[in-house]
């Protein structure tokens, strides 16, 4: 009996550590708005993202104050044309007139980390 409450409640347990899965809600596809992006420090890696999941500076994921968990947006820094897609899994960021916090990868892929913000167009794209 203890061995089969065990298992349930280790399954139980698993169950909820899941991550977000990548996914964009049809409604928002084509949304789109500009201002600056961010990216993350260092000292916030691996710490939990208001979804739940370890932030990794090394995945393309990023912070938006409403859009939906798991929502995929592509980043275009608007003066190289450069551009990135992530998953939002967290929130942020909460300083006046930026609009996404990127993490330090996908960042890299649009601007040089030393700018620190950017001018961004972000766009909610399908999978």
């Amino acid at each position: 009996m203890f061995r089969t409450v065990s298992l349930v409640f280790f399954t139980i347990i698993l169950s909820a550590c899941t991550s977000v899965p990548a996914r964009t809600p049809n409604h928002l596809l084509g949304y789109s708005q500009s201002g600056t992006a961010s990216y993350y420090a260092m000292k916030y890696q691996f710490r939990s993202t208001a979804s739940g999941e370890m932030l990794n500076n090394l995945a393309n994921t990023a912070a938006h104050r409403s859009l939906p968990f798991g929502t995929l947006v592509r980043v275009t820094n608007r003066e190289t044309g450069e551009s990135v897609v992530v998953k939002i899994n967290d929130r942020g960021p909460f300083i006046k007139g930026r609009i996404i916090d990127l993490t330090r990868s996908a960042f890299s892929s649009i601007a040089d980390t030393r700018e620190g913000i950017v001018p961004v167009v972000i766009e909610v794209v399908a999978q």
